[in-house]
């Protein structure tokens, strides 16, 4: 049998614009994934942007990355600031930033199963955005597909309600203007404390009566999925949601997770670097530190096929987002796999969305929530947090009082980076490959390895117009 190319382009329901090209053969009898490459379409000029503007302008700005995940960048800004600043942010301040950061999180991981995946799985009604659709094996009897969309169309509702409560305190969202260098806008109240808890009480039982559930539900119908998608196994976590004013203890704590098996090791943010063999950058802007990185565009450029950079940890490749987080605490260690990062994810939500009670507890009305902050007129910063997807960072430099310098490497661009100038496939593309697929002209199989990471173009590229 003849090697099949197969090219999907875009990729639908994901955010941003990705394009999959694979190479199907037969190998040992099974027809499977023999070469991949993933090519985010679109550049991002961000780091740019930021250039000569008022460090402060960093939260704002940033947060237009990306709709899904905007608090991630502003929280991540605002660290850095913190950090070149040299202030501690008010316990109620950094509080809220996780009250708001957290609502973030369990939107987008109720997105990402129900609308986002789920649709890979399960027939849902003959009309858009179900249709067209890819021919699939389904093994879903009708009470479980009755239950799978009633839950769906809740699901709709859920994640509304979860902006809703975050804008409580982060005045609206996506991109609250709440994040602010020494803490927060919003100072609560007794109010708005009473009905983020109620909010939240609802969502919390969503989780567990429908979400976790519906997760198992799912793994239990496709348990070959545990075997499928695993890559290199190289799990990432930056630590992320301060449980103390210095930053030292996190809910979820930075490591590493080395082929699959743990205990995890410790993260050192000196190790990172960015790759730019195959990617649209100027080979001169690649294998650095992002605080001495530059955004150096370069389309064409012979062997490139990527906007996104290749980073890497000690030059490996590791993949990030909920399964990492939640192997480095220790929280599930099943395996790596597609339906793994399904299952990790709905725990990772149950697990936080009770974790937020907490915070809840812990302020009250009239808090303090800033310090003031001063202009350090000189400085090198960085931020690193989680996003839903997985590891974030800012990395800012400051001279005269402006931004001199500034580097985002987003969880998109850990796990669906291109090959490296060793010749390293990215953790995705290493992911896909060997997936079985049943049907070249349908092949489903890889559109459920690839939204299992969850990947945001949005974050990992944008659009530059051409003067």
């Amino acid at each position: 049998m003849p090697v099949i190319p197969i090219a999907v382009d875009p990729v639908t329901r994901i955010e941003g614009h990705l394009k999959a090209e694979i190479e199907v053969d037969t190998v040992g009898g099974v027809q499977q994934i023999t070469h991949v490459r993933m090519t985010g379409t679109l550049f991002r000029g961000f780091e740019k942007l930021l250039e000569g503007r008022d460090p402060r302008d960093a939260p704002i700005i940033t947060s237009r990355i990306c709709g899904v995940c905007p608090t991630s960048h502003s929280e991540v800004a605002v660290l850095a600031l913190d950090q070149a600043g040299g202030i501690e942010v008010p316990a109620a301040g950094r509080v809220l930033r996780n009250l708001v950061h957290g609502a973030c999180f369990l939107e987008s991981h109720i997105l990402h199963f129900y609308l986002l995946s789920l649709p890979d799985y399960i027939k849902g009604p003959a009309m858009p955005p179900w249709t067209p659709g890819f021919e699939m094996d389904r093994r879903v009897d009708p009470a479980a597909q009755d239950l799978f969309m009633a839950h769906y169309l809740e699901a709709i509702n859920v994640r509304r309600q979860c902006h809703e409560m975050g804008a409580l305190f982060g005045g609206k969202l996506p991109h609250s203007p709440a994040y602010i260098a020494g803490g927060f806008t919003a100072v609560p109240s007794a109010a708005n404390l009473a009905s983020f808890g109620t909010q939240l009480d609802a969502i919390i039982d969503f989780i567990e009566t429908r979400y976790v559930p519906d997760a198992e539900r799912l793994a239990a119908l496709y348990s070959d999925y545990f075997l499928i998608g695993r890559g290199y196994g190289n799990l990432l976590c930056y630590g992320a949601f301060e449980l103390d004013n210095s930053g030292s203890s996190k809910l979820f704590p930075a490591g590493r997770i080395i082929g699959g098996s743990g205990p995890a090791q410790a993260m050192e943010e000196a190790a990172i670097t960015e790759d730019v063999t195959h990617s649209w950058y100027a080979n001169g802007s690649g294998n650095l530190h992002p605080g001495a990185g530059e955004t150096v565009p370069q389309y064409p450029k012979a062997g490139g096929y990527s906007w996104l950079k290749a980073p890497r940890y000690g030059g490996v490749p590791y993949e990030c987002g909920p399964l990492a987080r939640m192997w480095c605490k220790g929280e599930y260690t099943n395996g790596v796999s597609a339906m793994d990062r399904i299952r990790a994810r709905a725990y990772e939500a149950r697990l936080l969305a009770a974790e937020m009670k907490n915070w809840l507890a812990e302020i009250g009305p009239g808090d303090a929530v800033y310090t003031p902050w001063s202009n350090p007129g000189t400085a090198t910063a960085a931020g690193l947090s989680e996003a839903p997807r997985g590891a974030l960072g800012h990395w800012i430099g400051i001279e005269s009082g402006k931004i001199s310098h500034y580097q985002v490497i987003t969880p998109t661009c850990w796990t669906i980076s291109p090959r490296d100038g060793t010749g390293q496939l990215g953790p995705l593309e290493q992911a896909l490959m060997g997936t079985p697929i049943a049907n070249a002209q349908h092949p489903v199989e890889a559109l459920r390895v690839i939204h299992s990471v969850d990947p945001c173009l949005d974050c990992a590229t944008h659009v530059v117009r051409k003067k």
